[in-house]
């Protein structure tokens, strides 16, 4: 067991203040993917559907709307978010920050440190780690953590099924503030080569079921079960749960290995209908529970990036919640709010189409 130094526990009590979430309208069904590639054969499906970003949206635009409904919540003065961090995998410039236009979107510049953040799919989880640390250090008052994605699969790989766009921003601050205060995180990292896109690649390559056993299982376990040693618990002391999501089976199967029950990871379980969001995919499915969760609820927050590493966070309700959650959009009506679009309409929408 690593040193109790590895624990991740801010010298000043933080928490989350306001949270949002935001997921596009358009839905693509798997079985519409499954009737181009394999002539209908639908056996085994990953999930139901994905969703799929309108022609006018992009990481950018969706960082915007769930920041505004993380201010909200939240109820503070933009000027004094101090930071503004968005882990993302698919931000629309390849030099151009994303966190410098989110920042001027909410109000938040010029007096702010803005950065955009890379780590696969955890990318969202390591800006609320660095959230946590300024304003557990007394550097900021406030800092605005996002994680989101509108992801890519290549045309007929299996990641086409799954590769999805939505997430969620956080604004942390003072425990004394918050609707859930985060106890402790725990960083568990090693050098995976599970999934990967040179630079100039249009879409990724994946190592097939290697990503699942050495890659996604391993450190999702050992990141969990490291913060729940150092903090004295095991899966029967949280209400809830959510793991990184990038199909139905995988958060599932490594929660059975855990300990926990299906009912303790079905509300924050999105990608059935919405796919795997990436950055955004454990963040929007925290917030999904956050939208559910009542006073004195202990939640456990695992995400996974490829590369590969899992941060793990032991997060507590206050009584400010039930409140404070009614004052913007909920990510089930975001959910709720689906239309249906074909193969076509897709491929159109995400540029598989070269037209010259």
């Amino acid at each position: 067991m690593p040193s109790s130094n590895a624990l991740l526990r801010p010298a000043k009590p933080v928490g989350i203040v306001g949270y949002g979430a935001y997921v596009p309208r358009y839905r693509l069904p798997a079985k519409e993917v499954a009737r181009i590639w394999t002539g209908g054969r639908s056996g085994g499906l990953p999930i139901k559907e994905k969703a799929v970003p309108g022609l006018d949206e992009d990481v950018v635009t969706m960082s915007i709307e769930a920041a505004r409904n993380a201010m909200k919540r939240a109820g503070v003065d933009p000027a004094e978010i101090r930071a503004v961090w968005v882990g993302s995998e698919s931000n629309p410039y390849a030099v151009k920050p994303t966190s410098t236009i989110v920042a001027e979107a909410i109000g938040a510049v010029p007096n702010t440190q803005a950065a955009d953040w890379e780590f696969a799919c955890k990318a969202g989880t390591e800006a609320l780690v660095a959230a946590m640390a300024l304003v557990g250090s007394n550097m900021a008052h406030y800092a605005m953590a996002i994680g989101m994605d509108t992801a890519q699969g290549k045309p007929g790989d299996a990641l086409e099924y799954t590769a999805a766009a939505g997430g969620a921003a956080y604004i942390i601050g003072p425990a004394e503030e918050s609707l859930a205060v985060i106890e402790a995180s725990y960083s568990y990292v090693t050098d995976t080569p599970d999934f990967w896109r040179r630079e100039g690649q249009k879409y990724p390559e994946h190592g097939q079921r290697f990503t699942g056993e050495p890659a996604y299982f391993k450190h999702i376990t050992e990141a969990a079960k490291f913060l729940m040693e150092a903090n004295g618990t095991t899966a029967k002391d949280y209400k809830w749960a959510i793991f990184h999501q990038p199909n139905t089976k995988f958060p599932q199967r490594v929660a059975s290995m855990l300990g926990f029950t299906p009912e303790q990871i079905e509300p924050g379980l999105l990608s059935p209908v919405i796919g795997n969001t990436y950055a955004g995919a454990a963040l929007i499915g925290l917030t999904a529970t956050l939208d559910i969760a009542q006073p004195g609820d202990r939640i456990l927050l695992v995400s996974f990036g490829s590369g590969a590493g899992s941060d793990a966070f032991d997060i507590h309700v206050t009584e400010r919640l039930p409140q404070r959650r009614e004052l913007a959009t909920k990510t089930q009506d975001y959910i709720a709010r689906r239309t249906e679009i074909d193969y076509a309409t897709y491929a159109r929408y995400r540029g598989k189409i070269a037209m010259k």
